[in-house]
């Protein structure tokens, strides 16, 4: 019985014209920032070790992608802070006897290490290492599936490094077929493929618009047998990587999105799937910046680390001669509108809510100097769950949406530094707390969270125009109280 096509292949084409931005103030102003403080870092023995962990994290979840293994998180952070041995595996942390899952994962390791080197060695993006980093990331595979002419799926050697012999169109769910380049013109499709790229790179087309597109067309053409996925991982990683920037780690978390958005693609709409590389790049930027310069160094005598506790408070004291103060005055304006929002807010829903019940209320409350430092442990939280380190010391403000019905939700707003050293960064999380009066004595508060109320934490820097970051943060604001309010909503 034929399929019809839920996708026929079309032959890949040019960035349209709308996406040939050449820049990301957003992004470039993170780039411009980690390298300053990368450069400073350079010999530091934390940076190595941050890069080495993300380079096991990025081989072992782009594994878990394409459910080569399974593996669960306990083990997988294990793997990421110790090294990729077979001893660190339990056998029933995974679906596949250890030694074959720490081979698979070594060898996805030193593909991207491959990247790393090409880089260094300044070599262009060719077919030739296309195929080499399949070869790197196949070398311990060697079995696959092909589509015969009748369409029936049948098991196949996979060919390392060479282009597919056999279609390999998958069968939709529905019984529907998503079909790739024919075998017969993947060769003319990758030249285009690189030829493209070339362009695309001299224009200097902003990082993310070209590792997108250029996954995505890798994606669309599907050149090998088996290993597409993690061979188009890898090269939007060598266009991240080359920019300064990371290699693109995609969580198995992500994998729903992933895919939904690398479909949103094959339907025309590249930009989702730029948005996504962007959401990557910006958490490892900002998990970059949360690096100390000494947050690894084993041994320091004790008129070092005086020195280096001198020369803290030195650079604290300076802060307001430095140009990075902008970011201060920034700050200042978003807390304005933020302050003036939830009065808003409060406004829109006190009537209403009086009229339900005279004991109901709604407030909104403010920081002020005496009490900054307020939930600096609720920040600290949530800075853990988004995987970057709050510095509440430098800078910290806080805006508080009281609701008291028969239980007190408070929704907060908190503006703080980002770093471990203060590097012109501003960031704001968003949570949701419950505090429930004890039913025998009311003295006693029992306090239910905190939980985030943002997908996301909002950052700006001190490069960025007001005007861009007053955008950005209106749009996250407004989608902090739609969650915020839903979350109260159901726990009503």
């Amino acid at each position: 019985m034929h399929n019809e096509s839920i996708y026929k292949y079309k032959f890949i084409e040019d960035l349209p014209n709308h996406l040939m931005r050449t820049e990301n103030p957003e992004l470039d102003s993170l780039r411009d920032i980690w390298n300053e403080q990368a450069n400073r870092l350079k010999e530091n023995e934390s940076i190595k070790q941050f890069n080495e962990r993300m380079k096991r994290e990025w081989a072992i979840e782009t594994g878990i992608l394409e459910n080569l293994y399974s593996l669960d998180r306990g083990v997988t952070e294990l793997l990421i802070e110790k090294g990729i041995e077979a001893s660190l595996i339990s056998h029933g942390s995974t679906d596949k006897p250890p030694e074959i899952v720490a081979t698979i994962i070594r060898d996805q390791k030193e593909a991207l290490d491959f990247i790393f080197d090409y880089i260094r060695d300044n070599r262009e993006l060719t077919t030739s290492f296309i195929k080499e980093l399949h070869s790197l990331l196949t070398r311990n595979q060697n079995i696959t599936n092909a589509v015969d002419q009748f369409g029936v799926i049948h098991e196949v050697e996979l060919i390392k490094g060479e282009w597919k012999k056999q279609s390999n169109n998958p069968k939709r769910p529905d019984g529907k077929i998503h079909e790739y380049c024919p075998p017969e013109h993947v060769s003319a499709e990758m030249d285009k493929l690189i030829s493209l790229h070339k362009i695309n790179a001299e224009l200097h087309i902003s990082t993310e618009i070209q590792a997108a597109w250029l996954h995505h067309r890798f994606t669309q053409i599907h050149p090998f047998q088996d290993g597409n996925g993690r061979v188009a991982r890898g090269i939007a990683s060598l266009i991240f990587i080359k920019a300064n920037w990371f290699p693109l780690v995609i969580h198995r978390d992500q994998r729903a999105d992933y895919i939904e958005v690398c479909e949103q693609a094959d339907n025309g709409d590249l930009n989702p799937l730029i948005d996504l590389f962007a959401k990557i790049q910006k958490k490892s930027f900002l998990k970059a910046l949360s690096i100390s310069e000494d947050v690894l160094r084993k041994e320091s005598t004790l008129t070092l680390v005086l020195e280096e506790a001198l020369s803290k408070l030195v650079k604290r004291n300076e802060l307001e001669k430095k140009e990075k103060e902008n970011v201060f005055i920034i700050s200042r304006r978003l807390e304005e509108g933020t302050y003036g929002k939830l009065n808003t807010l409060k406004d829109s829903m006190r009537d209403k809510i009086l009229s339900i019940n005279s004991d109901y209320h709604v407030s909104v409350e403010k920081s002020d100097p005496s009490n900054h430092y307020w939930f600096k442990k609720q920040i600290v939280a949530i800075a853990r769950q988004f995987d970057y380190f709050a510095d509440t010391r430098t800078y910290a403000r806080w805006f508080r949406f009281k609701i008291i019905e028969l239980r007190q939700t408070e929704i907060l707003l908190c503006f703080h530094s980002l770093g471990v050293e203060f590097v012109g960064i501003i960031a704001v999380s968003a949570f949701i707390e419950y505090r429930d009066a004890d039913s025998e004595n009311t003295s006693l508060i029992t306090i239910d969270g905190p939980y985030p109320a943002c997908k996301e934490i909002f950052q700006f820097t001190y490069q960025e125009k007001e005007t861009l970051v007053d955008k950005r943060y209106n749009n996250w604001l407004e989608d902090v109280l739609i969650m915020a309010m839903d979350q109260w909503r159901r726990q009503l």
